[in-house]
């Protein structure tokens, strides 16, 4: 099982919502946990809905670079926007705060194996 996906695509939520079904619809028949399914269907929304949002400020003139490499027993994620980056501490999450942002990636964090961020682009590995 091998499936790698290079791909660009720009800060508009509604071309962000077709191009994941499409990727999803691809990793549907390579990914047969369902649990795993879900996990990496979380994790690709929540990656990629941050760098448009937050990242790039929604401005539709810059990109979301998107690689995704599914091997025998890993799936490496990396989603790149054009921000200036941020540095990632969950530990500064307080999800008392009630805060509206923050937990995506306190999320994607707690369902991935690794996860770190550099700059502006964040990198999720899971063991499969």
């Amino acid at each position: 099982m091998c499936f790698i996906l290079n791909k660009t695509i720009c800060s508009d939520l509604d071309e962000t919502k077709v191009f994941l079904q499409l990727l999803l619809s691809k990793l549907d028949d390579k990914i047969q946990d369902e649990n795993l399914f879900f996990d990496v269907k979380l994790i690709l929304n929540e990656l990629i809905v941050n760098g448009v949002i937050h990242g790039n400020c929604k401005d539709k003139t810059k990109n979301i670079q998107i690689k995704l490499e599914l091997k025998e027993n890993e799936l490496i994620i990396e989603v790149t926007d054009e921000g200036l980056g941020f540095c990632y501490d969950k530990n500064a999450y307080n999800p008392m705060d009630l805060k509206c942002s923050g937990r995506g990636l306190v999320l994607v964090d707690g369902l991935s194996d690794e996860f770190y961020v550099e700059k502006n682009k964040a990198v999720c590995i899971k063991y499969i």
